[in-house]
């Protein structure tokens, strides 16, 4: 299963990924997590040290093997120059299962915390004034379109904070997104914008509220989220002292934030995937960035990468 979590900027969306992923991992669950956010913080959250954090490859470093290896023999792909973010796998394609060893996974994937990771990669000096942070985002996206995950299997997204999230296609990659909402105005802003981008799209959303402190604070959210909102994390000594460099044991996080992290697991796992819809929307931001600058950029009509033919999915990756 895919899954997002996103937020206004300093909600604890970072966090929150951060616990749930130990908390897949600590269950036995197999677990690979990405952080697609443009600060990134999710190794320290998962407990790398800044040193060790800041050594970490980068997808966006690595994004031409990325893409060379994802192209292999699709004969409607010229080549890996023809591929943006957007390209829908086709027959030819190397479709990826989520803990596979290739090339890709050796050389921008690393263990964390008992978490497979994969971080797109901070903005440099270079980047200043003449690059967006969605050129980097691309090779998750990328990742996502052509990653087979099965039934308890879980990939893990700390995206982009705010509406940015919705810069590129990429906020339909997944089965569940969890919006982190603070009890406050502001937060509830970016959750009703989110909501509103999101419903032409059927991403099940769901909000998950932080820093929760006293009834009037859970009524608040229940009030401006209505069924949306799932469950609530009330202020953790475990997360502080994970922040001041002690990180304890998933297990010694405080009981009900527990029973949220369980509430959000079972959400997860009632989904069902429906892989003609997934990949239908693949194709449809494809044709999309396509129309708005990737014919342009390439020279090629990059509608003529869709492979009508084809569904990705267990299916698919059986046939290959």
């Amino acid at each position: 299963m895919k899954v997002a979590f996103v937020g206004k900027g300093g909600s604890g969306k970072t966090t929150l990924t951060s616990l749930f992923t130990a908390y897949l991992a600590g269950a036995g669950h197999p677990v690979l997590a990405i952080d697609a956010d443009i600060n990134q913080h999710l190794a320290v959250a998962l407990g790398a040290s800044e040193e060790e954090a800041a050594a970490l490859p980068t997808l966006g470093e690595h994004l031409p093997l990325v893409k060379d290896y994802l192209r292999g023999d699709n004969p409607l792909i010229s080549g890996t120059d023809a591929m943006i973010k957007t390209t829908p796998p086709g027959r030819g394609s190397r479709l990826m299962r989520p803990f596979e060893d290739n090339p890709v996974t050796e050389a921008c994937f690393r263990e964390v915390g008992g978490v497979r990771l994969g971080v797109t990669g901070r903005f440099t000096e270079d980047d200043l004034g003449v690059a967006c942070y969605h050129s980097k985002v691309g090779a998750a996206e990328l990742l996502l379109n052509h990653l087979v995950d099965d039934e308890r299997e879980y990939v893990v997204l700390d995206m982009t904070a705010g509406a940015d999230a919705f810069a590129s296609g990429l906020f339909t990659r997944f089965d569940v997104t969890f919006l982190v909402c603070e009890p406050t105005l502001r937060s509830v802003g970016v959750y009703r914008q989110y909501a509103e981008y999101a419903q032409d799209f059927d991403v099940r959303l769901a909000v998950v509220g932080n820093k929760v402190t006293d009834e009037e604070d859970v009524a608040f959210l229940r009030e401006q989220a209505g069924e949306d909102l799932l469950c609530w994390l009330t202020g953790s000594g475990h997360v502080r002292a994970a922040e001041r460099g002690r990180a304890r044991p998933i297990g010694a996080l405080e009981p009900h934030n527990l029973a949220a992290l369980a509430t959000m697991l079972s959400t997860v796992d009632s989904t069902v995937r429906d892989w003609d819809r997934f990949h239908r929307q693949a194709v449809e931001f494809h044709l999309r960035n396509a129309r708005s600058w990737g014919n342009e950029r390439t020279g090629q009509d990059l509608a003529a990468q869709i492979d009508p033919e084809f569904v990705p999915g267990p299916a698919a990756l059986a046939r290959a």
